[in-house]
């Protein structure tokens, strides 16, 4: 049921209610009235009639009283009789000419008309002069009383219900287009806002409901940006990982071509040099100065050439494995370095993937080398352990410490370590040691390696 339909309903019943309560306590009041008038009215007529009728029946006997009655006639609340001993009737009043043909519902007469009283006089010559109350014109103008109060009631309702049909249909105008908007909220149009209402509680709706809306579209706004933010985000990181594996794989080529061809062709300079040299004349002279200086410059190219090898690519992680890649790589910076006491610590299982083999080397080769470059160490500690779980990889040093600036734009060693760390699902920490100098530590989930 509408709320339109249960408040008129309301209404109505609430002033049918009170109409019937007005009707009833007046037709209440009216049978005491016409109770107390007609007891009343009985009473005196009873009492005068039958005191004029005993002095006409001693004064004149029968036929005056007779006289006395006809002259009377009709008296409005008092039926009158006049009877002999043995009951008949000599004279009766005549019928009211009040209303005439009219009487009040038998229902009506028997609610409000009290028992009606008789009163009996015996007069002289055996006559009785019965007066007897009779209530009919009384109830008949209570009915005619109630009937206009009654016909005024239901105007009044017909009229109380009209306006308030008319107000409650006023009132509730806005909830149909407060139920649209809503419904078009629903269906995703969040730049719909409600109109101008009329009225303090539908204007108070509609500026909560634009507030509503406002806060949705908002919202939805910004996860919508948030979601294609983290899209772009993946595919940078989709783009990332795949230029990090391109990288890889040019620096694994450049580390072969290097190992395998520049290599053997400086291998060959050097001993075209040495052989120009072995030549020559022992005495000193030019050609056999400059022999000696491409020797020495091929030499010196080839030593670098393997210094560079493992920077770009560990080629021994792919004959020797990871745990021997890791003591090539602190020895060969251990002779380079031979002022810092470098340590190795690992406990790592065989079985690990390549990408995770290749981020557990990448980890310790930044470690370390960004602690000899920079941090001016005396003791750097490499330690790579694993269990069930995880594999934690840390790299501590009691240099100066790790600079401010590490994270910023252009600095991309580190950072791109930690990318590689998280794209594993791992987590990567740098930061300041309690007792002086840096540590780097890397957490990996060992269900990475597989």
């Amino acid at each position: 049921m509408k709320l339109r339909t249960r408040l008129n309903l309301v209404v109505a019943g609430l002033s049918a209610s009170f109409l019937i309560v007005l009707v009833g306590a007046e037709v209440n009041a009216m049978r005491d009235a016409v109770r107390e008038d007609v007891a009343g009215a009985n009473t005196v007529a009873a009492h005068f009639l039958g005191r004029l009728a005993e002095i006409y029946s001693e004064v004149g006997g029968p036929d005056m009283v007779l006289t006395f009655l006809e002259h009377l006639g009709r008296i409005r609340a008092n039926d009158i009789s006049l009877l002999t001993s043995t009951g008949q009737v000599v004279y009766r009043s005549p019928p009211p000419t009040y209303k005439t043909g009219r009487s009040a519902p038998e229902w009506f007469a028997r609610l409000l008309a009290p028992g009606a009283p008789r009163v009996t006089f015996q007069l002289r010559g055996g006559l009785r002069l019965v007066v007897q109350a009779a209530p009919s014109l009384a109830v008949l103008d209570a009915w005619d009383d109630v009937s206009r109060l009654a016909t005024f009631a239901a105007l009044a309702l017909l009229g109380v219900n009209a306006l308030a049909f008319w107000s409650i249909g006023r009132m509730l105008r806005p909830f149909p287009v407060i139920t649209a908007g809503l419904e078009r909220i629903q269906q995703g149009d969040l730049a719909f806002r409600l109109p101008g209402l009329a009225g303090y509680e539908a204007h108070a709706i509609e500026l909560a409901f634009n507030r509503m809306a406002q806060a949705v579209e908002d919202k939805v706004r910004v996860e919508r940006q948030a979601r294609e933010a983290e899209a772009r985000l993946e595919e940078r990181r989709e783009m990332a990982a795949l230029a990090d594996q391109r990288v890889e794989e040019e620096r694994r080529l450049i580390a072969h071509e290097l190992h395998d061809e520049f290599a053997q062709s400086v291998t060959a300079i050097r001993s075209l040099a040495l052989a120009i040299v072995s030549r020559l004349d022992d005495g000193p002279s030019p050609a056999r100065e400059i022999a000696g200086l491409i020797s020495s410059e091929a030499a010196r190219l080839y030593d670098a050439m393997h210094g560079l090898i493992p920077r770009l690519a560990p080629l021994s992680l792919d004959t020797l494995g990871l745990a021997a890649a890791l003591e090539s790589l602190v020895r060969d910076w251990q002779q380079r370095h031979p002022q810092v006491a470098l340590s190795l610590r690992q406990t790592l299982p065989g079985d690990l993937g390549s990408s995770m083999t290749l981020v557990i080397y990448r980890i310790a080769q930044e470690g370390l080398v960004n602690a000899l470059r920079h941090a001016s160490p005396r003791h750097v500690d490499i330690d790579a352990r694993a269990d069930a779980e995880r594999i934690v990889v840390t790299v501590d040093d009691d240099g100066v410490g790790l600079g401010d600036g590490w994270a910023r734009p252009g600095h991309f060693g580190l950072r791109g370590l930690q990318d590689r760390v998280r794209a594993l699902g791992g987590s990567f920490e740098i930061g300041r040691r309690p007792e002086g100098g840096t540590r780097l530590r890397a957490v990996l989930p060992a269900g990475a390696s597989r």
